[in-house]
């Protein structure tokens, strides 16, 4: 892999891991675009440290408090969410361990990819428009948590965005928008650290190249711009300018997959 596409690549996947666009799918769909070579595992490990780096920076603060009181103060607020969240984390990753294999082959298609995009989009749009907005944090429970959590469990499929499907269930179950993006965000430190200890221990020190360092800061520094984005973004606006992105490179995949 050259120097310009890991930077491309980690710039994809740092705004694609936090915005409500995929980065899964954007990760299948830029190399398919531009006939790049599969960059590899090592390359994935690479994309996975730059987020975690990025949502830890963002978010140090707070998890320092949720993990101390989810193991000290458990009836306080933050000791509550910390369970939460770790309940949350349970059905995406059992997902994600049983279809592993369909993950790495069978969804990485991209008229699926494109179809996904649009679907996603239309659910998105939906939830956002009709639902009402009327949790904030401190009104997440269990059964936010655990509908939040299965729904986490469909961005094994790229397109739909992990991002996307959970600031979308919380939004279907009443959460103000910027309460179903940190919360969302809060969920993904988890995800994101299973996934790189589930991959760090397969590198070895032959991957640890330019390319794979600036793959890690660039999707780290992106990652954390896009969290800040979006939720300030979303303390005045809604989610449509992502619906709109969605709808617009849905059907462009479609239909540059049926040409091709």
């Amino acid at each position: 892999m050259s120097l310009f596409e890991a930077v491309i690549l980690g710039l994809v996947q740092g705004m694609g891991e936090f915005l409500p666009i995929s980065s899964s799918a954007h990760l299948v769909l830029t190399p398919w675009i531009f006939g790049w070579r599969d960059p590899g595992l090592s390359f994935d490990v690479a994309l996975h440290i730059g987020t975690l780096v990025a949502v830890l920076a963002f978010f140090w603060q707070d998890w320092v408090v949720l993990a101390r009181d989810g193991l000290t103060g458990r009836k306080t607020r933050a000791g509550r969410l910390f369970w939460y969240l770790m309940a949350a984390t349970i059905p995406g990753a059992a997902f994600g361990y049983l279809f592993e294999d369909y993950i790495s082959t069978v969804f990485r298609n991209p008229l699926l990819i494109g179809i996904m995009l649009i679907v996603m989009g239309i659910v998105l749009y939906v939830a956002d428009r009709y639902a009402p907005a009327v949790k904030g944090l401190d009104r997440v429970g269990w059964k936010e948590s655990i509908w939040i959590g299965i729904s986490q469990a469909l961005a094994m499929i790229p397109g739909v965005s992990r991002s996307g499907i959970t600031m979308t269930a919380g939004r279907l179950l009443g959460l103000d928008r910027e309460t179903s993006a940190r919360f969302s965000f809060l969920l993904s430190t988890p995800i994101i650290v299973g996934a790189g200890l589930l991959q760090v221990n397969r590198l070895t020190p032959e991957d640890l190249t330019v390319p794979f360092v600036a793959g890690v800061l660039v999707s780290a520094a992106v990652g954390y711009l896009a969290i800040r984005f979006l939720l300030r973004f979303l303390v005045t606006n809604n989610f449509f300018i992502f619906v709109a992105y969605r709808f617009v490179l849905g059907s462009a995949v479609i239909a540059l997959a049926l040409i091709r």
